[in-house]
């Protein structure tokens, strides 16, 4: 899979927030956009995921074929863990996971009793997501995009809301979760977040163009 991002720019009402990012990502890949708070990051991930509509430019997919990837297809290939994805808090996380994978498929070679283990929260799995800590929802957003099939895999500020021994448990789940064969996009102000990520993409390269 290729992603080619064309001349993105978005705006609200006058003010661009960036402009002109060209760039193409590639499987095997590793990127970190990277930016403060309010720069802009959060904003090209949901352009990408086609949760936005850049306000110029293009976003486009080609499959392994170099073919398109239509839009109503492009969902199929996602997934994201970040904070402005919401879970269902009345349902339990093994009524979760069960619901979540109607719609995706594991990555090859995890079941689903894999994924309650590596997850570390097996021994909750009955207890309703409204009942779970920030930091053990957000263990459940990382490990449902990063343990889904999808080729493209986006993180939104990945460590929020992880304790010390949730920010190694991530680092763990991402070698479970297949990049190799995945374009990664991280999001983040965080060295700990993005460290390993073999380009960065700096957001203010691509202000007040």
């Amino acid at each position: 899979m290729k992603l080619f991002l064309e001349h993105i720019g978005r705006r609200y009402n006058r003010d661009w927030i960036f402009r002109d990012i060209d760039l193409t990502m590639s499987v095997g890949g590793s990127y970190a956009i990277l930016g403060p708070n309010g720069s802009g990051k959060s904003t090209l991930l949901k352009i990408i995921s086609g949760q936005l509509s850049p306000s110029e430019g293009a976003v486009r997919y080609e499959d392994s074929k170099q073919q398109p990837i239509l839009p109503e297809h492009v969902y199929k290939e996602i997934s994201i863990a970040a904070p402005y994805v919401d879970l269902i808090e009345e349902f339990s996380f093994q009524e979760l996971v069960d619901f979540h994978f109607q719609f995706k498929k594991l990555i090859p070679g995890i079941s689903k009793d894999d994924l309650y283990d590596i997850s570390n929260l097996s021994p909750v799995k009955q207890r309703q997501i409204k009942y779970f800590s920030s930091g053990m929802k957000q263990r459940v957003k990382l490990i449902l995009a990063c343990l889904s099939q999808g080729t493209l895999l986006l993180l939104d500020e990945p460590m929020s809301n992880l304790d010390t021994e949730g920010e190694e448990w991530m680092l763990e789940v991402l070698k479970h979760a297949k990049i190799e064969s995945r374009v990664l996009i991280i999001a983040s102000n965080q060295l700990k977040e993005y460290e390993f990520c073999k380009e960065k993409i700096h957001i203010s390269d691509y202000k007040n163009k």
